[in-house]
């Protein structure tokens, strides 16, 4: 530790840095350095950037907050969803069987049942729907009731909240056009036979 006669101050041996006076813990002082400019200047920065935001968000209020964002982008989310209350089948519907419905019945399928039924519907964690036995009903009033709205305590979703009345309808017909087909490796029937 170096003092100077005509300038009092203490300097580190190793750096040569002013020491501060009355700063000592466990034998170590603290030496008196600048702050960075490129530190100073981002503290500046977020103070400004602070000022700007409140006035913006809270005094003139021209942007949302985030709830405000959240909650507007929710109901509008929740707008453009298919209506669960909308899901009203009539229990003497028909399968569709117009060629258009049972492709778009199909990419349905593809898209979202295939992963629990397999591609020809022998089944995997589903059941096999292309035998003569059904878990909830064999008729196309049954089908469409269990895809609607699911079976939760066996796995299967609801999928009123995320296909339309018609979508629901697509792939229900096609669903049906796969009993009494005989696909490869196929699940042990469940349920009661169909008559």
């Amino acid at each position: 530790m170096e003092i100077n006669d005509k300038n009092p101050v203490e300097k580190d041996e190793l750096t040569g840095d002013k020491l501060l006076s009355g700063h000592e813990y466990d034998n170590i002082r603290e030496l008196d350095n600048r702050l960075p400019k490129w530190w100073v200047w981002l503290f500046i920065i977020t103070i400004i950037y602070a000022v700007i935001y409140l006035f913006v968000f809270d005094v003139i209020k021209i942007a949302p907050h985030q709830e405000t964002e959240y909650t507007n982008e929710m109901a509008a989310a929740g707008s453009a969803a298919p209506s669960p209350q909308a899901m009203v089948f009539d229990t003497t519907m028909m399968p569709l069987s117009d060629q258009a419905a049972l492709d778009a019945g199909k990419a349905i399928w593809d898209k979202n049942c295939v992963v629990c039924h397999k591609a020809l519907g022998q089944g995997l964690v589903g059941p096999n729907l292309t035998d003569n036995f059904a878990i909830h009903g064999c008729r196309y009033f049954d089908l469409l009731t269990v895809i609607a709205n699911g079976v939760p305590e066996k796995g299967m979703i609801s999928w009123k909240t995320q296909l339309t009345k018609d979508q629901i309808l697509q792939v229900t017909s096609f669903t049906m056009t796969l009993k009494g087909t005989n696909p490869p490796d196929p699940k042990a029937p469940q349920g009661d036979p169909c008559k």
